[in-house]
């Protein structure tokens, strides 16, 4: 909580990354070698169990590779970076942690030691596509959502998520399936939304499978069986 964030300046970088978890003969990844640059879109793709969960894992510092290295800015990302580093990501992941709070509560999450920014928090809906929904609630920002979020729909869970996110304001934004509950319309909106931010140049990553959420991406790196397959953009990966 304390430490300060690593910002990213120039690119994220695996070297020959290899990583199995304990107990497993076999390796999760074995010799990932990708860059991504700041104010990128870049998707990471393939079938389940290809491995894409644990990539994103090592990106976030939330384990170690086995082998090989991962840097930020060309320095690797040691034990002295991790905690700075995780507060330089967003991560909208696939189950959403939501509190019995109110919705500007669920979106701030004391990122300010409580002291939340109204406005910031209205900038944030408004770019996750959330805005317009919660104003035809009585309560409006301050209506109470339940426990995990049991009044939203999931469609609507997955939009604060991502407010939440928003609101941080990181160099980087991870997206696990973030649309995989919006309809096609409204997970168009959220990729322009992203647009802005990358020319504010924040670095977007997103898991996904849906053809529309990887078409305006930059990069599409594709795994199965823990290796890296294919690399390209949409237009050279699923040109017919």
């Amino acid at each position: 909580g304390s430490a300060t964030p690593v910002p990213l300046h120039d690119s994220i970088r695996f070297e020959a990354v290899r990583f199995g978890y304990a107990g497993l003969e076999s390796r999760v990844l074995e010799g990932i070698e990708l860059t991504i640059p700041r104010g990128s879109r870049v998707a990471i793709t393939g079938r389940t169990g290809s491995g894409k969960s644990t990539l994103v894992d090592l990106l976030m510092g939330l384990i170690q590779p086995d082998s090989g290295h991962i840097l930020v800015d060309d320095r690797p990302l040691g034990a002295e970076r991790l905690p700075g580093w995780r507060r330089s990501i967003a991560h909208v992941p696939q189950d959403i942690f939501l509190s019995d709070d109110t919705i500007a509560a669920n979106i701030a999450l004391s990122f300010q030691g409580g002291n939340n920014n109204e406005q910031r928090i209205y900038a944030a809906a408004r770019r996750a596509h959330l805005h317009q929904f919660i104003e035809t609630l009585p309560d409006q920002y301050e209506t109470r959502i339940g426990e995990r979020g049991v009044r939203l729909s999931g469609g609507q869970r997955q939009r604060l998520a991502l407010a939440r996110a928003l609101y941080k304001r990181a160099s980087v934004l991870i997206l696990d399936e973030a649309t995989s509950a919006l309809d096609d319309q409204t997970a168009q909106a959220v990729m322009e939304a992203l647009d802005e931010l990358q020319s504010e140049g924040t670095t977007v990553v997103i898991v996904a499978h849906r053809m529309s959420t990887v078409a305006k991406c930059d990069s599409i790196f594709v795994l199965d069986q823990g290796r890296l397959v294919q690399a390209g953009t949409a237009g050279e990966l699923f040109a017919e």
